[in-house]
């Protein structure tokens, strides 16, 4: 393959992930507080990230690199627990837990293989489930304009939040390929144009902007390391430990390059020390993204050299501010028209991984019915468990923490001990 098609290639591989790779840092800055140089520097450096996390993924060395064309980014996942960590114990805290989560991938990534019977698509899916429910506020709240917003509510706010929802449905329904997989950012374009008609958009941002930055280790400052953030974290990286390996596997089918358990190790050690360097240099934790394995299938181009491209892109666009600073100018209504969309999406992925897990067995529907409900319901109303221990306010704090916990020992009560283990055993037999 010549040089020309190839980054054409990566360039579109970029393209297909660039919306939600932008998207996670506008949410989490928005919802911190950041101003327009923080948010600019969050943009920008997680732009990079996604870059070096696809790298070190491509690459197939002795320890790092599962050697696959598989892109990179940050995992919506994710978004919910750092915005509640960030807002409960401090951004310190945030790059704290990222850190500590990375570290522990990579220690737990040679017998990941083993703790993957805690997390089957019972677990996992309730999780993603109330991960999808708890963002659902976030996407709602800044249709309006953003909560504490003087004109919340807002006629032009939630148009402009419709119309944004509309075009990216339109997009989806009547067109394929391609283009049906960036319609999120073609909607978040067209809502910005539509709204710089209404004077919504401030260019300030990127006229501030320099045209070139160097990176900096502990922007945000030095990070804290808090007991409940670290377990929020880790178990986040678990549940996206889990889904890579799906991603993983289907990759290996597509490129028809068998992958083992050596292969899936230095996979996940990738993952970890990307968190790792995402912490410090104060980015997210990453992980695989679907959307290009399906770009990948459709093009038929299973080359490793246009994923290297693409992460290369990446890692350049990094060190331009300027580039980063255009996607903060997106107005906050247009945000949460294309968040309904995608958050939407989560819960409706979470359901997929429920479905044929509750249709198996009525204990199964009921471990859905009381993880899902109860993590639903902490992250509604939060301070439920105020009156318990301070000990136990790790595990009942967060929403996420506790549905997820709920999950997993629901799940070994009632299909991994007594006669019910056996069935659980053989029901992934039996379906072959």
């Amino acid at each position: 393959m010549n040089n020309v098609k190839a980054t054409t290639l990566g360039i579109q591989h970029l393209l297909a992930m660039y919306a939600g790779a932008i998207l996670v840092p506008l949410i989490i800055g928005g919802a911190l507080g950041f101003d327009t140089t923080q948010m600019t520097y969050l943009v920008a450096i997680d732009i990079m990230m996604c870059g070096i996390a696809t790298l070190l993924q491509v690459m197939r060395g002795k320890a790092f690199g599962i050697g696959l064309p598989v892109v990179l980014g940050c995992t919506f996942t994710a978004v919910s627990p750092i915005i509640a960590i960030g807002s409960d114990k401090g951004i310190s805290a945030i790059y704290g837990a990222i850190i500590a989560s990375g570290l522990i991938v990579i220690v737990i990534s040679g017998f990941f293989g083993k703790l993957v019977k805690f997390f089957p698509p019972i677990v996992t899916g309730s999780v993603v489930t109330i991960i999808g429910i708890s963002l659902i506020p976030v996407a709602v709240n800044n249709m309006g304009g953003g909560q504490g917003a003087e004109d919340f509510g807002s006629a032009i706010n939630v148009s402009l939040a419709m119309i944004t929802l509309l075009f990216i449905l339109l997009i989806y329904r009547f067109t394929t390929g391609f283009t049906r997989a960036i319609s999120i950012l073609l909607g978040l374009v067209v809502g910005t144009v539509i709204a710089a008609f209404f004077g919504k958009v401030d260019f300030s941002p990127v006229v501030d902007a320099s045209w070139f930055h160097i990176v900096q280790p502990f922007y945000f400052g030095t990070p804290t390391f808090d007991i409940g953030a670290i377990l929020t974290m880790t178990l986040v990286a678990m549940v996206s430990l889990v889904e890579s390996s799906g991603v993983y596997f289907a990759l290996s089918d597509i490129t028809k390059q068998p992958v083992d358990s050596k292969d899936l190790s230095r996979g996940y050690r990738s993952e970890g020390l990307a968190s790792i360097i995402g912490g410090i240099f104060n980015a997210f934790p990453y992980t695989t993204f679907s959307q290009n394995v399906g770009l990948l299938k459709m093009t038929g181009v299973k080359e490793r050299k246009v994923i290297f491209i693409t992460g290369a892109l990446l890692v350049v666009l990094g060190f331009l501010p300027k580039v980063a600073a255009l996607t903060t100018i997106i107005p906050t209504a247009v945000l949460g028209g294309a968040m309904l969309a995608m958050f939407g999406m989560v819960v409706t992925q979470g359901i997929t991984m429920l479905a044929p897990e509750i249709m198996r067995s009525p204990e199964n529907a009921m471990v859905a019915a009381i993880a899902v409900g109860l993590g639903a319901g902490v992250v509604f109303v939060p301070n439920i468990f105020e009156v318990l221990p301070e000990w136990l306010s790790v595990l009942t704090s967060n929403g996420i923490v506790c549905g997820s916990v709920t999950a997993i020992i629901l799940n070994i009560l009632f299909n991994m001990i007594g006669p019910k283990k056996v069935d659980a055993m053989q029901a992934p037999l039996e379906a072959q």
